[in-house]
């Protein structure tokens, strides 16, 4: 999966998206705070891969992207649009092939601009990157080639506090980044990239102030930086344990501060917080819950009174775990329960 697949809908309730035995599965609070429903399907009837991307508006739609099978070894794009949990979720609608067809050509990322429209991203058989996106007056524009080379692993898609969308993407080069210069533009690559060894698969982007969107990666090290253009990167702390970090900006004792979270080689989930962009303040792991398996999913949301919430999702089995923050000092966390 790729995004943020825990989010709070329009109306105040937690939802979990995931693929799970050729469909994508949700799973929904009742009311917000409440008990869970169980999970069902959404987008359809349509067959799609086990691969998923999320994103999300300031409307509080989520925006799911995933591949479907269109015969022999070929797939296509599709997305579809779910205005709240406990609503059925529109039909899939294709999108097509960034190659005009053939087999899927990697995990796509989705991240919805000021004006309420998705932008598609996915690697393409060149190599790059190919976007498509929607139209202000709805439908989709074509797919555009938006260049870039040896991409390697998910990709990082963020809408910044003004509404442009940003991309980021990890190659043997270095960091590749792409950006708006304005609403509806697209996304143009950056002359040169980022020169660090970033390991494919650790990207993740977060909108951490007006100006400033922040890229968390492992490097070759196997420490977290954060990198924000303009400066250089920053090394954080070490890495609790080998796949990306989940990260959301949320108020401790009355501090902006960055929560950082990653499955840790133990099995448990580490969490690490410290000032937002004040990387200097320095951040320290501290584990909690059960012991999970290797393959587990992380995400991190605000729920209906704004507490932060995490969630894990095992793929195999479905199961998915839940904890909120306690309403006492610091990060305590109540004990993991399974929905």
């Amino acid at each position: 999966m790729n995004g943020d697949w825990l989010i709070r809908g329009r109306d105040g309730r937690l939802g979990a998206y995931a693929p799970r035995e050729e469909a994508v599965w949700c799973w929904a609070e009742q009311h917000p705070g409440g008990a869970w429903s169980a999970p069902r399907t959404v987008g359809g009837d349509q067959r799609v891969h086990p691969a998923l991307a999320v994103g999300q508006g300031t409307d509080d739609y989520a925006h799911l992207v995933s591949w479907r099978p269109t015969g022999g070894q070929e797939s296509g794009l599709v997305h579809a649009t779910h205005f709240r949990p406990h609503l059925a979720a529109l039909d899939w609608n294709p999108l097509g092939h960034p190659n005009k067809k053939g087999e899927a050509t990697g995990v796509p990322a989705v991240t919805v601009d000021a004006q309420g429209r998705a932008h598609v991203f996915v690697p393409n058989r060149g190599g790059g990157v190919s976007m498509r996106g929607q139209k202000e007056r709805g439908g989709w524009g074509p797919w555009r080639d938006l260049k870039g080379r040896e991409v390697e692993g998910e990709l990082a898609a963020v809408t910044r506090a003004s509404g442009l969308v940003e991309l980021y993407a990890a190659s043997p080069a270095g960091i590749l980044r792409w950006t708006q210069l304005g609403p509806g533009h697209i996304p143009a690559l950056d002359e040169e990239p980022l020169k660090v060894a970033a390991r494919p698969g650790t990207l993740r982007a977060l909108t951490t102030s007006e100006e400033h969107v922040t890229l968390f990666f492992t490097d070759e090290t196997d420490t977290v930086c954060a990198w924000r253009a303009g400066s250089e990167p920053v090394a954080l702390l070490t890495c609790a344990g080998p796949g990306p970090v989940s990260a959301i900006r949320c108020t401790l004792d009355g501090v902006d501060c960055t929560l950082l979270a990653q499955r840790s080689l133990s099995g448990r989930v580490a969490f690490a917080a410290y000032p937002t962009e004040r990387e200097s303040a320095g951040a320290w792991w501290t584990e909690s819950g059960p012991q999970l398996p290797s393959d587990v999913q992380l995400s991190l949301a605000h729920d209906h009174e704004d507490r932060v919430t995490a969630a894990t999702l095992q793929p195999t089995t479905g199961q998915l775990l839940l904890t909120r923050r306690k309403e006492e000092p610091g990060l305590a966390l109540e004990a993991w329960h399974t929905i």
